[in-house]
């Protein structure tokens, strides 16, 4: 259930999030318009619920699963058990990104006042200010990386994929499917970034 609730509500999301976001290069009106507007304060809090709600069960499902594996990388150095070692960090990595990212973006501002955040404050401070740059390149890769090796796993393990030569086009898809979502989002960052110079 874990694995599902991560596949259907928050895959899909995240990558509508992406698409949205990118309207960034259209400028701060389409921006505003397609990530922080919505039409009635219960889409806000139907999308809010759809998406949290199995945000929150597949992070403490999958704190679970941290406490209870430990990678053998070292002792045996297969590619696989390189994508399950990388998994399990950028589970950490995306837990941290997502808390800052959910915290600041959307309830921090909302709590002070009143409104989402700005086009000028996130463009101000992917520009100016290091830190914030460097935590959205880092935790978009992490996105990236744990969705798309994420679906793989969840293919082999509902047996939707099984076979020897459905796995290897499954691996080429994967790798597609990382490259697109990284593509997105380093692009929206790089919109925000140039926006605010």
């Amino acid at each position: 259930m874990g694995s599902l609730l991560a596949v259907v509500p928050l895959g899909v999301w995240t990558i509508a999030h992406l698409w949205h976001n990118l309207s960034a290069f259209r400028g701060a009106a389409a921006w505003q318009a397609d990530v922080t507007e919505y039409s009635h304060p219960i889409a806000f809090f139907a999308s809010s619920v759809v998406a949290l709600l199995p945000l929150g069960l597949h992070t403490v499902w999958g704190i679970g699963r941290l406490a209870s594996s430990s990678p053998n990388t070292l002792r045996y150095r297969f590619y696989g058990n390189l994508k399950y070692t990388l998994q399990r960090l950028s589970a950490i990595g995306v837990l941290l990104f997502l808390g800052a990212h959910i915290w600041l973006a959307m309830l921090h501002p909302r709590i002070t006042t009143g409104r989402p955040e700005p086009w000028a404050d996130i463009t101000h401070e992917m520009h100016h200010h290091l830190p914030t740059l460097a935590v959205y390149i880092l935790g978009t890769l992490g996105v990236s990386y744990h969705l798309a090796n994420g679906l793989h796993t969840f293919t082999m393990g509902w047996g939707i994929v099984s076979s020897r030569r459905a796995l290897q086009r499954l691996e080429f898809a994967t790798i597609a499917l990382f490259l697109v979502l990284l593509g997105m989002s380093w692009g929206v960052i790089y919109a925000l970034w140039d926006a605010g110079a």
